[in-house]
């Protein structure tokens, strides 16, 4: 496979020698990469007036054994960098006219199978040992992520007598709710593109320490697997204007039962307790 570090270069160092056809191509990729990194072989031919089989030929010169191979090199270009706005110039395309409710829901479905099959087990298992091992364990995410860290926070708290939800409102305070951090903790880091800075930051704060770090994440090539014991790789959309995180949602379920299942005597005990609570002071409706 190709850098796709230098996909860029490789594209300009080839036109040179190309067809007219070929030139036509990797122009238009170099002009407007961000577009093409979501294009069809089809729609591509169609943009540069060339055949689908010329875009194809062009790929294979780059050194891709196919189409796809460079779509996913363009794509890891533009993972850190696309606005909210290109997200969602390029969503609006992609959906058309087309039913958006089963648009978005298949394309949620796609995206669990896809997570379902390349999720390390051994992974998600070292992610559970490490958390119920862990004397402290923080939780961190910033912009949408922080829904995931929220949700989480509510079944942790049952399982886990030492948690701490950082407050990612105070930016300026985060490394002062981790001052404490220590071999014996842990820490949940996650994060999605466009990936923050403060994420990162904190996990190589966290790791510096001497504690583990289970990353719930996109890819291996995003910047926080580079401190993580465990990645929890889970997929999402990064050209939706609505951050998908249907995937990621859904291996915080898992690992969230995991836990439970793990520590099951604790948390029936918590629940039943709960439940006192909840009537004694009329919490929930039950007609």
């Amino acid at each position: 496979m190709k850098d796709q570090t230098n996909i860029i270069a490789l594209i300009e160092e080839t036109i040179k020698t190309c067809s007219k056809g070929g030139r036509a191509i990797g122009s238009w990729i170099l002009a407007q990469y961000d577009k093409a990194a979501f294009m069809t072989a089809a729609r591509l031919a169609q943009e540069t007036g060339v055949s689908e089989a010329t875009v194809v030929r062009f790929a294979r010169r780059l050194g891709f054994s196919s189409y796809a191979g460079l779509q996913t090199a363009l794509q890891e270009i533009v993972r850190t960098k696309m606005t909210g706005a290109q997200r969602l110039e390029i969503a609006l395309e992609k959906i058309g006219s087309s039913d958006v409710l089963e648009n978005v829901l298949h394309a949620d479905m796609e995206r669990i199978r896809k997570t379902l099959d390349e999720i390390n087990p051994e992974d998600f298992g070292h992610a559970v040992d490490i958390l119920l091992q862990a004397k402290t364990v923080y939780l961190l995410g910033f912009g949408s992520c922080k829904a995931l860290t929220e949700f989480m926070a509510v079944y942790l708290h049952m399982m886990i007598d030492n948690l701490q939800v950082i407050d990612t409102a105070d930016s300026n305070g985060i490394f002062q709710q981790l001052i404490k951090i220590k071999k014996e903790d842990a820490i949940i880091g996650i994060s999605f593109p466009r990936y923050s800075k403060r994420t990162i930051k904190a996990l190589h704060y966290a790791r510096d320490n001497g504690a583990s770090v289970v990353c719930i994440t996109d890819g291996l090539t995003s910047p926080v697997c580079a401190y993580a014991d465990a990645k929890l790789l889970a997929k999402s959309d990064m050209t939706s204007f609505v951050d998908s995180l249907t995937a990621p949602l859904s291996v915080i379920n898992a690992l969230i039962a995991a836990l439970a299942m793990r520590k099951k005597d604790e948390v029936h005990e918590t629940l039943l307790k709960l439940e006192n609570i909840w009537d004694e002071y009329d919490i929930y409706e039950k007609n």
